[in-house]
């Protein structure tokens, strides 16, 4: 029996809207992951500390707040710091398409707009996890 994969969903920041974030969490329970929900006005190093202590496959960060340029970026700095390459860095909310383009540059993993079908989502999880083995 394999092990459930393990979702940390995150909400960095001041950005108080939190619905989103936990509609996912309860879709990705519902497709079979292990889903830590962080609650509301996280910092990147709380959550990276979080995810370490954790030991997740995936980061799935909730932002509405318009910083997610910023927020991103040093989610996956800390990351590289902490040797996490191998965790999967996800996300959605309100993110115009050319910061999306600027994100998958950067590193981060699909991102998803409002509206965003969950099972498209966990389907998109399953799948690269399945195809990123983590090292140890």
């Amino acid at each position: 029996m394999s092990t459930p994969i393990r979702v940390l969903v995150a909400k960095i920041g001041l950005d108080g809207h939190d619905r989103g974030a936990k509609v996912i969490a309860t879709a990705l329970r519902d497709a079979g992951m292990e889903v830590i929900y962080t609650g509301l006005r996280q910092t990147p190093e709380m959550v990276v500390q979080a995810a370490l202590q954790e030991d997740v496959d995936v980061i799935g960060v909730s932002i509405l707040s318009g910083a997610h340029l910023t927020v991103f970026k040093k989610l996956k700095e800390l990351l590289v710091a902490n040797n996490m390459n191998d965790v999967l860095v996800t996300g959605g909310g309100i993110i115009p398409e050319e910061d999306i383009v600027v994100l998958n540059e950067l590193g981060i993993g699909k991102i998803f707009t409002p509206g965003a079908n969950t099972t498209d989502i966990a389907t998109y999880i399953k799948e690269w996890v399945t195809n990123h083995p983590k090292t140890f």
